[in-house]
């Protein structure tokens, strides 16, 4: 793929936003104010959809009408459920919670909208960072921000493009940039195509999507040389995989991981025993947040890398018995309504100043 028309009108995009976004968000702590942790969470909240079909058949399922009967009382317990989860996301270093959560599989901003004014977030004054895909199931990403912790710059959102596949339509990667704690970031917020038709035959699709990834993350770099990256999201794959392990080149290992390279914190945690989604009884770990070398010790940034994990430490978000006990708990069984939360688990990192 061909990426150099792409290249250009990201730069240029960021050039031209710095001033239009900087004034719309409060100044966060900058450096040499005592050693502050500050969090990125991603998590995926498993069909996120309110209760209006305005998707044809591929939104059917999720309103009154369909096999769900998606409906008011579902959707308002859906969303104080996922709230109270992410209100839960907080450390003994983290007291005020993430300072940006990516999140995956939602239908549109007015269910975040709803997410963030639920009474267990509301007090955080969560801001949103919200884009329409061109996904059939009308699935997207996005972003929650802390204003107090991130500074908001600009966003840029990238299409898959399949040349092979004129009528592919999978959630764009959106790239948020801004200033944590001072420090220039750019997040990259993925949900790559699915294991649809099998994992190897599909594999293909994430490898191009993890092109896509690196491209983004490369021109942020060649703009800002000491800009730290983060790839995030659900990559339908696990760290060994092609995609992650291959086209976008990140190790397992700190110690080997070059300039312009990434770590992969989770593979030794998947290799551990420790996922964020099961399946057929074995973990996986789609939920991946992929650090650049510039958040690394070696790196030219001033944040720097400080630790990593899956939330499976809170038992309400995973089955406590049953055939499906330990398990994440999610929102529909053998299409029963069990008023869970998700089927996959929130996956953190930890960035700190040097």
């Amino acid at each position: 793929m061909k990426f150099k028309k792409f290249t250009l009108a990201l730069l240029g995009m960021l050039v031209a936003g710095s001033a239009s976004f900087v004034s719309h968000a409060q100044t966060s702590q900058a450096p040499g104010q005592g050693r502050k942790v500050y969090g990125v969470a991603f998590y995926n909240l498993e069909n996120l959809f309110d209760t209006i079909n305005n998707n044809g058949k591929y939104d059917l399922e999720f309103s009154p009408q369909g096999k769900n009967r998606w409906d008011s009382y579902k959707y308002n317990s859906k969303i104080k459920n996922l709230s109270y989860a992410l209100s839960k996301l907080t450390t003994r270093r983290t007291p005020d919670g993430p300072a940006m959560i990516g999140v995956s599989e939602i239908e549109n901003i007015t269910v975040l909208q709803d997410l963030v004014k639920a009474p267990a977030l509301a007090g955080r004054n969560l801001q949103i960072v919200h884009h329409d895909s061109p996904d059939r199931r009308g699935v997207d990403v996005g972003l929650l921000y802390d204003p107090r912790q991130f500074r908001l710059i600009n966003v840029t959102n990238h299409y898959l493009h399949i040349p092979e596949l004129p009528n592919f339509r999978t959630r764009d990667q959106m790239c948020v940039f801004g200033l944590l704690g001072g420090q220039r970031v750019g997040v990259i917020v993925n949900h790559w195509p699915s294991r649809r038709g099998g994992d190897k035959e599909s594999s293909w699709l994430r490898e191009a999507a993890a092109s896509l990834s690196k491209h983004i993350a490369d021109s942020l770099t060649n703009l800002y040389p000491d800009c730290g990256i983060i790839i995030m999201g659900d990559l339908n794959d696990d760290p060994s995989n092609k995609s992650c392990a291959e086209v976008l080149g990140a190790k397992k290992n700190i110690d080997k991981v070059k300039a312009g390279g990434f770590f992969n914190p989770f593979w030794q945690k998947l290799d551990d025993g420790i996922g964020s989604y099961i399946y057929r009884g074995g973990w996986d770990l789609f939920d991946q947040i992929i650090v650049g070398y510039n958040l690394l010790p070696d790196g030219r940034s001033r944040l720097v890398y400080d630790g990593a994990l899956v939330w499976n430490n809170l038992p309400f978000l995973l089955q406590t018995d049953g055939k499906y006990k330990g398990y994440p708990f999610r929102t529909f069984s053998g299409g029963v309504w069990t008023n869970g939360y998700s089927d996959h688990l929130p996956t953190e990192v930890f960035l700190t100043f040097r």
